[in-house]
């Protein structure tokens, strides 16, 4: 089999004895091309090309961003007006060896954050054709795959790409300060969107809103995030929706996303764990982030779920 192994080099936890190892020990499994980006967007265009040239597998060393742009070369622009969301013909499988400063789509799969680790769990998924099929979703005319939110996540987002932007590491640590200071500096706002989710009554007054297409998920290196626990890459979209931003109820709901088996609630909290669309719209421009990218400024989006979009190798679902 042929794969072709996308490397972003300036990922976070890269390095040149790391990808050569990788490279090395992959060469033993597959007939192996090594390509490494260049530019923004560059993953994606890779993708493309092995796609159109029916490569056997396309093997992801970078973070989150960089497995966000393999997709969308992959699957290309979504068309929600189509029969299918998904384009026509085969779509090669993708692996993920870790290289960046979350890695959240790969921690959701059950791959080894560690890229040594990573790397051997892969090489065994390959021999032994271990793979599975999952759903993805969609909005704003591009791909997702762990989660999209509009407000606050999209303002940590934003806030952490000009901590990389300076040159500093993209921690837990940061992302953590991130999310305090955006939580207090947006606190005296007024809520501006609402959400629509079909089968429910709109509602009006949200603060801020995560749409989930996994759970758990994190930032927190192994620290779980349990926003919608029941939402799988086997169903549908899940949202977490706050109407509050009162010190205390948000405190106690922080504790129920971080506390094993828990399942958020709260009288401030609509959450939906598994909704083929949602719809969010805002009386204001409000940023956009999606797996972990600021997008810019949007006032309309809405979320699709699209079932059994693409085939990863990775461990059986739990």
């Amino acid at each position: 089999m042929h794969a072709l192994l996308i490397v972003n080099p300036n990922a976070t936890s890269t390095t040149a004895a790391g990808r050569d190892l990788l490279a090395h020990a992959l060469a033993s499994r597959v007939r192996l091309t090594v390509t490494h980006t260049t530019h923004r967007g560059h993953a994606s265009e890779l993708a493309r090309r092995a796609r159109e040239d029916a490569t056997g597998l396309i093997i992801v060393h970078g973070g989150d961003g960089t497995v966000n742009e393999v997709v969308n070369g992959l699957l290309g622009v979504p068309h929600p007006t189509r029969l299918t969301d998904l384009p026509v013909g085969p779509i090669p499988p993708i692996a993920v060896v870790p290289g960046g400063s979350a890695n959240v789509f790969a921690r959701s799969l059950g791959i080894s954050p560690d890229p040594v680790e990573a790397t051997n769990q892969v090489i065994d998924l390959i021999g032994h054709r271990t793979s599975r099929r999952i759903g993805l979703a969609h909005c704003d005319e591009r791909w997702f795959t762990f989660n999209a939110g509009l407000g606050l996540d999209a303002q940590v987002c934003e806030a952490v790409e000009a901590h990389r932007s300076a040159g500093k590491l993209a921690t837990p640590g940061q992302y953590l300060r991130a999310t305090v200071r955006a939580f207090f500096a947006a606190k005296g706002a007024e809520p501006s969107l609402t959400a629509e989710v079909p089968g429910h009554e709109p509602v009006e007054g949200v603060h801020f809103a995560f749409v989930s297409n996994t759970s758990p998920w994190t930032y927190l290196n192994a620290r779980p995030i349990h926003t919608n626990p029941g939402t799988t890459y086997d169903g549908g979209l899940g949202l977490f929706a706050m109407r509050s931003t009162r010190l205390g109820t948000t405190l106690r709901v922080a504790r129920q996303l971080l506390a094993p088996g828990a399942s958020p609630h709260s009288k401030s909290l609509l959450r939906v764990d598994d909704a083929a669309r949602i719809r969010l719209t805002s009386s204001r421009p409000i940023g956009l982030q999606m797996d972990g990218d600021y997008i810019g400024l949007r006032d309309r989006v809405e979320f699709v779920s699209v079932p059994d979009a693409l085939d990863v190798v990775a461990p059986p679902a739990r």
